[in-house]
């Protein structure tokens, strides 16, 4: 796929990791080639070269069981690591629970360094978000394109990205992605096209307003559809 092509020269499989946490430790030495690492033409490791990615990029984690402990919305968001790199970003996600292993109520997000996942951070606020939904446990592949496509700088409209979440519930996964400016159709539809091309999405998915979310919760309606 061209999006994953962009940021994998060379891949190496490797098993799905299991860890406990949402980024567990980096694998021991000795740890079999994982995914995203470079290697030579005989089978052994490069020398990892650094790619520097066009911004840096911040993994944020929600945990449920902090959530019914909180005090004000956001109170349990915690930011995890922030990463530049195309090496970084694969030793990160090869060592992270994906979504289908997240305990439910969880939310995961991928942001733009320095954005908040947040309505009142000033870069979100105005700004609003396009969601697509799957069956329990079978978003991880949407969840690994989705982040590919947004730190590849794959969009046309990628300034007008702020970032993506998965948020793991009972009976479904949603993944979306915010934007900065609402307002700006071409920029949101573009964004919607793009998105449901790079993931060969063939389900019709909504923009909704960050603003007619926080007036109306769920009984907000899609400004926009692609």
């Amino acid at each position: 796929m061209a999006v994953e092509d962009t940021l994998k020269p060379v891949v190496a499989a490797t098993e799905e990791p299991k860890p406990n946490s949402p980024i567990d430790r980096y694998h021991e030495e000795g740890d079999d080639a994982e995914e995203g690492e470079i290697v030579d033409e005989s089978g052994k490791s490069a020398v990892p070269e650094s790619h520097q990615l066009e911004h840096s990029w911040t993994f944020w984690f929600d945990n449920p069981s902090l959530k019914s402990k909180q005090t004000t919305w956001g109170g349990s968001l915690r930011s995890v690591f922030t990463f530049s790199t195309v090496e970084e970003f694969w030793s990160l996600y090869n060592n992270m629970r994906h979504p289908s292993k997240l305990g439910n109520g969880a939310d995961f997000y991928c942001f733009k360094h320095n954005i908040e996942p947040k309505w009142e951070d000033p870069i979100c606020a105005n700004g609003g978000k396009w969601t697509m939904n799957f069956s329990r446990e079978k978003s991880d592949k949407f969840w690994l394109y989705t982040l590919l496509a947004l730190i590849g700088e794959q969009f046309d409209h990628r300034d007008e990205i702020c970032g993506a979440v998965v948020n793991v519930r009972t009976k479904q996964e949603r993944i979306s992605i915010w934007t900065k400016n609402a307002s700006n159709e071409a920029a949101q539809m573009s964004i919607g096209k793009q998105w449901k091309e790079f993931l060969d999405y063939n389900n019709s998915i909504g923009f909704i307003i960050h603003e007619d979310a926080k007036k109306l919760d769920r009984n907000a309606k899609s400004a926009y559809t692609a």
